[in-house]
């Protein structure tokens, strides 16, 4: 109720409108759809209006653009799409063009048109064009930032003259979503960088001191009698795959369809009905020492794309979906597992979303997986069975976002995840506001949760809060942040959540610079300091405060500084692997520094150094680390990039095993070596060659003299525990190695050919002492993966076939 009656309090005070001058574009129809091909000089573009005189807004607002290097857009429209063609001055000479493979940037000259037809300020569907050829798009808004996983099917064409470069670009509305109102007023905006001197330039201007920069777009106006077509696109695929390991060979052939649907013409239907994820990347696997599960990205493109409204509240970990059986086999005496799985397979998955002009949006989510059995022999009689370690298993999200003010939201999100039999079941409920004031100079935002499982022995329920206001306009910001959660909130079912019990406190300031000075085009400095307590029992358990400071200069060179302090005693509930007991440490310090040289240069470097110690009595714990990755751009086409890691612990402290009722912790010393190699060579935007290797060591050798935890959270170092009173040796040789080749060409709009060969070695051992040759040499001993796939995808626009037949006279 207490978040209930400030939620009212804060929107009483905000819910008040925005309002400012803008520029306005009046579109005409076309008659005759204008040709993609980079030259404008189709009939339509000869009588449509000019949008110009382009303000820059980084690094300095304000300035305008000049002769030479001015920025000349027309847009027009029928009943199929909206069409741009845009005239960018400058000096083919300095115009940088690097190729490279859609959604990334490269060192290109960038022209970006952003659409937001409900014009709210805060759903932006963005279009990248680069000065190369290549494509990038993402939807936007305040609370995810810009998401580059969302694709669509769009056509452009650029072109160099003598004087600049030509865009042309043809945005179907299966790309949009929009309400068919008679009249309409879309919000739009362009901008355009020019990479050689990282300058960003925008038709309207914007004032990046306050507010998101959806507050600050042009309105489009002029649209009417739209006669859009129907949002529907089929996705068929096959895909084959050959595996090696270890002497056995698999192969895999599959068919499979993807279907894109406008329910209406703000709602789209997204569903995979035979999914293939066999081209999902390798994980870069580390190894984990901490107390907290390891994750990782998303790399299925289902689950990253269009999943914005998805994410709110931060319930929503996609990897939960095919991961681990969620159960473990019973064995009797005299049996063992012979098979069993670490992924459940996904059957389908079903996504709804949109938003209405009013600015409410709705979300639906739904994904069934299969059974998964684990095979149990008895080693004496021989006989098998079955057990199911992970039922039919149906996850499913809801999401109800109201925007309004344009700079403000209120979601209710529900997750839940419904298992069959004698298995856990969860359900998790969210409220998420994000409030702003009228000038956006202050804003607040706060989330209110509770999970409920159904366990087989009962039910537990738990709740979480966060409350965050903020200072968010001007040089000096400020923000005050207070969290919370039980000892029995959990949404790991469906979420991620990697602690919880905590009752903590923090509050933060900082200063930028919106003009650049003398030497730096950019500046920011920040502090923060953090005070956590348990949420039960409610003690104390540790302070550290920090400081951040990031610049660029004018030569587009980036360096900085971070630091972090653990002032005192730090009480650490989670180490000891135990309920209520805790391991002291005290008076951390860690400091980073680090360097980035211009990446428009042919040859560009990272350099990061970094390192902590402890100001501890009778303890001598110390870190190194250091990262070097150059990276070479040969030429527009070909850009090799290599990172070398290496980190070294000396004496550390930690977790070791647990023996009876005694926690034993080591000191330990651990060496971490990472090599990768990241190349591209695109032949043109539609298709090209991408390679990544990665190899990663890491080794952990403990002292022979071990330590037992005391339940004042101190260490006796008279234990006498050695090495081999342990059950197992807790020393690590840990080693991996994956390469992946990879060759995408995009033969049509939308469609897809992929190859790729791949392959992977791990090893896991004792051998701590081992050198890196040593450590290299046993790897290669080791089975390995090798994995060839090949998968076509083809896009089928229905509107696109209806027409085609239509002309035949087919239909």
């Amino acid at each position: 109720m207490k978040y209930f009656l400030f939620l009212v309090f804060a929107i009483t005070i905000y819910s008040t409108g925005v309002s400012q001058n803008k520029k306005t574009y009046q579109i005409k129809r076309a008659n005759t759809a204008p040709k993609i091909d980079g030259v404008l000089n189709d009939e339509v573009w000869k009588h449509s209006a000019e949008a110009k005189d382009f303000t820059q807004f980084k690094p300095e607002m304000g300035v305008k653009d000049t002769i030479g290097s001015k920025t000349i857009v027309k847009i027009a429209y029928d009943d199929n799409a909206i069409y741009f063609g845009a005239y960018l001055q400058d000096d083919p000479s300095k115009i940088m063009r690097q190729i490279t493979p859609r959604d990334l940037f490269g060192q290109s000259d960038v022209f970006t048109i952003i659409i937001n037809p409900n014009n709210d300020a805060q759903n932006d569907t963005m279009f990248f064009i680069m000065s190369s050829g290549t494509q990038a798009d993402a939807i936007s808004n305040p609370n995810i930032g810009e998401d580059y996983d969302w694709n669509a099917v769009w056509e452009s064409k650029v072109k160099l003259i003598s004087d600049g470069w030509i865009v042309e670009a043809k945005i179907p509305y299966s790309a949009l979503r929009f309400s068919n109102d008679n009249i309409k007023t879309w919000g739009i905006q362009f901008q355009r960088q020019f990479r050689r001197h990282s300058s960003e330039y925008s038709w309207n201007p914007i004032n990046v001191s306050k507010g998101n920069i959806g507050l600050y777009h042009g309105e489009l106006v002029g649209l009417e009698n739209i006669e859009p077509p129907t949002r529907l696109s089929f996705y068929p695929f096959t895909s084959g795959l050959i595996s090696n390991h270890d002497g056995e060979t698999v192969t895999d052939f599959n068919f499979g369809l993807d279907i894109k649907y406008g329910i209406s013409e703000n709602f789209t239907l997204d569903a995979t009905l035979v999914p293939d994820f066999s081209q999902a990347g390798f994980d870069n696997l580390e190894l984990n020492l901490g107390p907290f599960e390891q994750t990782f990205s998303e790399q299925r493109q289902f689950f990253t794309e269009g999943v914005d409204l998805f994410n709110k509240g931060n319930l929503f970990f996609s990897r939960r979906i095919g991961s681990n059986p969620t159960g473990e086999a019973t064995l009797n005496e005299d049996e063992e597992i012979i098979d069993d799985t670490n992924n459940v397979k996904v059957l389908n998955a079903v996504k709804l979303s949109g938003r209405t002009k009013n600015g409410l949006g709705i979300g639906v989510f739904n994904a069934i997986t299969k059974k998964a059995n684990a095979t149990i022999r008895d080693t004496i009689s021989g006989e098998l069975r079955e057990q199911v370690i992970e039922p039919v298993a149906n996850y499913n999200i809801l999401v109800v976002d109201q925007q309004f003010n344009k700079n403000s939201s209120i979601s209710l999100i529900n997750t839940n995840v419904t298992r069959g039999g004698d298995f856990k079941d969860a359900n998790v409920t969210g409220l998420v506001y994000n409030i702003s004031n009228k000038k956006n100079t202050y804003n607040i935002y706060g989330e209110g949760k509770m999970s409920y499982l159904n366990l087989v022995d009962g039910n537990s329920t738990g709740y979480s809060s966060l409350v965050k206001v903020e200072k968010s306009h001007g040089k000096l910001r400020y923000s005050f942040i207070h969290s919370f959660a039980d000892t029995k909130f959990d949404i790991n079912d469906l979420g991620l959540l990697l602690r919880n019990n905590y009752n903590n406190f923090a509050a933060d300031v900082t200063y930028r610079i919106f003009k650049p000075t003398n030497n730096l085009n950019r500046l920011f400095i920040g502090t923060y300091i953090n005070y956590k307590r348990l949420a039960s029992p409610g003690v104390y358990t540790g302070t550290n405060f920090g400081f951040d400071f990031y610049a660029r200069t004018k030569n587009l060179i980036d360096f900085g500084v971070n630091s972090k302090f653990y002032v005192g005693k730090q009480y650490d509930y989670f180490e000891p692997r135990t309920e209520g007991r805790f391991f002291i440490y005290e008076n951390k310090t860690d400091l980073g520094l680090w360097v980035r040289s211009n990446y428009n240069k042919t040859f560009a470097l990272d350099i990061r150094v970094g390192g902590n110690t402890f100001f501890e009595k009778n303890r001598n714990t110390n870190e190194l680390r250091l990262l070097i990755s150059p990276r070479i751009r040969l030429n527009d086409k070909f850009l090799i990039d290599y990172t070398f890691a290496n980190n070294k612990q000396f004496n550390d402290r930690g977790y070791a095993t647990t023996v009876n009722d005694d926690i034993i912790f080591g000191e330990r010393d651990r060496k971490t070596l990472e090599n990768k190699v990241v190349a591209f060579y695109t032949f043109n935007p539609f298709h090209g060659l991408s390679l990544t290797f990665r190899n990663y060591w890491s080794t952990v050798t403990y002292k022979n003299d071990f330590f037992t935890l005391g339940d004042n959270g101190r260490l006796n170092q008279n234990s006498a525990y050695k090495m081999n009173d342990l059950e197992t040796n807790p020393n690590i040789n840990y080693n991996t190695w994956n390469f992946d080749l990879n060759y995408t060409w995009q033969f049509a709009p939308g469609s897809f050919l992929t190859a790729l060969y791949r392959n992977q070695l791990f090893n896991y051992n004792n051998a701590s002492t081992d050198t890196y040759g040593a450590s290299l040499k046993t790897l290669f001993n080791q089975p390995i993966q090798n994995i060839i796939s090949l998968r076509v995808q083809y896009f089928i626009d229905y509107s696109s076939v209806k027409n085609l037949f239509k002309k035949k006279n087919i239909i």
